[in-house]
């Protein structure tokens, strides 16, 4: 295992980690931005906080994991995944929208998420900013850049999709380019620098764009350095990933097809089976997975701070007393040869369609790593980016390679056309539905549901029918939240008061309704 050094410099917030970080200006922070063999170090440092607890302050921590906590923040935000009861109260304030009021607080989501991933932007700013400099392979340099690259992308790209609304509006079929987005970092940012403006999401996605693009053909250089090979890190293709992930927010449907199929066309991964999807989801090691955390030792787990933890309705302590359950609707749509049913229990007395997707792979010992990205999200991207390009048939193609493996009786080509309902449970029976309804079954609490609701112009209908509480609903109803109506800024946090208090280019005039 190579040792890992995180650079860290005083970046709008503070930091509330409680790794050992070294100085920005320190020897030996330079020093490992000498090569690229040491510098990998810092690379290795920064995914390892993306699993790692303690982006907030005081009691939040054991919701402020990294990437998996905020991916299960957007499914609590979102129609498909329901939680039956507030138990330790972790995830109850996203899933009931009743957050973005504690956005002067140092311990809530606000603060949580851009610290988070300001964090990691000012680390591989550091990083980049020695691209001329640093020594090494050809292959191994652009290794490391390539990975620099892709999680300021990624980075921007989550925090753009947390605090500001989608670029396209699909309910009004225009593009909003001028709206706010968040402020841009490309340079390292040394102690007593001066915060920026809010940029518009026009140069938010150009940044993203150009930042993702080139990691593409930084990791199109790199891809066989032996500083590589390790799905805990960004490859080529998990790159790819992420560009048709953004270029599907953004409507940009040839940039997704073409990303999509570059993936599917490398036959690097095999569309899971039924012994990759009844084994718990707790390993990087299966064939359809991409990207995620490795989290081999007991020291890596995070204990009550962990995926897991909040996700395995079995021995997970805290889904034990909040169980989480799929959209009763939702679960109906599947077929009844549809092995996806073994995921949920609709008999379960006590939690009707309670989950059992996710579990431990050593519950003593807290295990089991954190999946971020399957090839099976690709194939539904290719499929809706192929159907809104006119391809029906390219669509019908690669939706039936998934669902083969998951219903034979399944058959993609019965279906046609684009027309969705005004809420996402208005079912209308096209292809483009079913494609959605596809990933939404297969994807359930892991990532990608909200970001889908947000740019498709539906709303959302939560009923207590469909398992959701009447406690959250009146909770939601009491600070007069309306998912019925799309584009509400309901899905758009707040900026944490720390950075208006102390970035003189962002005041309360900023501030996101």
């Amino acid at each position: 295992m190579r040792r890992f050094v995180i650079i860290v410099s005083s970046f709008l917030s503070a930091v509330a980690c409680t790794l050992s970080f070294e100085p920005t200006d320190s020897g030996s922070g330079k020093d490992l931005l000498k090569t690229a063999s040491t510098a990998v170090s810092i690379i290795d440092g920064v995914y390892s906080t993306m699993w790692t607890a303690g982006w907030s302050t005081g009691g939040n921590t054991h919701q402020c994991f990294g990437i998996s906590a905020y991916n299960i923040a957007h499914e609590a935000m979102a129609d498909d995944f329901i939680m039956q009861s507030q138990g330790n109260g972790w995830f109850w304030y996203d899933h009931c929208y009743n957050v973005k009021a504690f956005y002067t607080s140092d311990s809530f989501r606000s603060y949580d998420i851009w610290n988070a991933n300001y964090t990691w932007i000012s680390n591989v700013n550091y990083v980049l900013s020695a691209a001329e400099t640093m020594d090494g392979s050809k292959e191994d340099i652009a290794y490391v850049l390539g990975n620099a690259y892709a999680i300021r992308a990624l980075s921007y790209f989550n925090l753009a999709n947390w605090f500001a609304r989608p670029p396209y509006s699909a309910l009004q079929e225009k593009y909003r380019w001028n709206d706010p987005g968040v402020p841009i970092y490309t340079e390292p940012t040394y102690k007593d620098f001066t915060g920026k403006k809010r940029e518009t999401l026009s140069v938010v996605f150009e940044r993203i764009n150009k930042d993702i693009d080139d990691a593409i053909d930084m990791l199109e250089i790199g891809k066989d350095s032996p500083l590589g090979g390790t799905k805990s890190h960004i490859s080529l293709n998990v790159a790819l990933g992420i560009k048709t992930r953004v270029a599907m927010a953004t409507g940009d449907w040839d940039a997704a097809l073409r990303s999509a199929e570059r993936i599917i066309e490398s036959e690097e991964y095999t569309i899971g089976g039924e012994s990759e999807l009844m084994g718990g989801m707790n390993t990087l090691s299966a064939s359809n997975v991409m990207w995620g955390a490795g989290i081999e030792t007991t020291e890596q787990s995070g204990g009550y701070a962990g995926f897991f933890t909040h996700m395995d309705n079995i021995d997970g302590a805290y889904a034990q007393s909040a169980p989480k359950l799929i959209n009763s609707s939702l679960y109906k749509h599947m077929g009844a040869n549809d092995v996806r049913r073994r995921w949920w229990d609709p008999e379960n007395e006590d939690s009707p369609y309670i989950s059992n997707k996710f579990r431990f792979s050593n519950v003593a010992a807290w295990l089991g790593d954190y999946i971020y990205m399957r090839v099976e999200e690709v194939y539904f991207n290719a499929a809706e980016a192929a159907l809104r390009l006119g391809d029906e048939d390219k669509a019908v193609l690669y939706l039936n390679a998934v669902m083969q493996k998951r219903d034979s009786s399944y058959d993609a080509s019965n279906y046609t056309g684009t027309f969705l309902g005004a809420t996402t449970n208005s079912w209308t029976g096209s292809l483009l539905e079913n494609i959605l309804v596809q990933k939404r079954i297969e994807l359930w609490g892991e990532f990608g549901r909200l970001i889908d609701v947000r740019r498709l112009g539906q709303g959302l209908d939560r009923r207590v029918a469909d398992g959701f509480s009447e406690e959250c609903l009146s909770t939601m109803s009491g600070n007069g939240v309306n998912l019925s109506v799309p584009d509400t800024y309901d899905w758009v946090m707040t900026i944490p008061q720390d950075e208006i208090n102390n970035n003189p280019n962002i005041n309360e005039e900023d501030q996101n309704p």
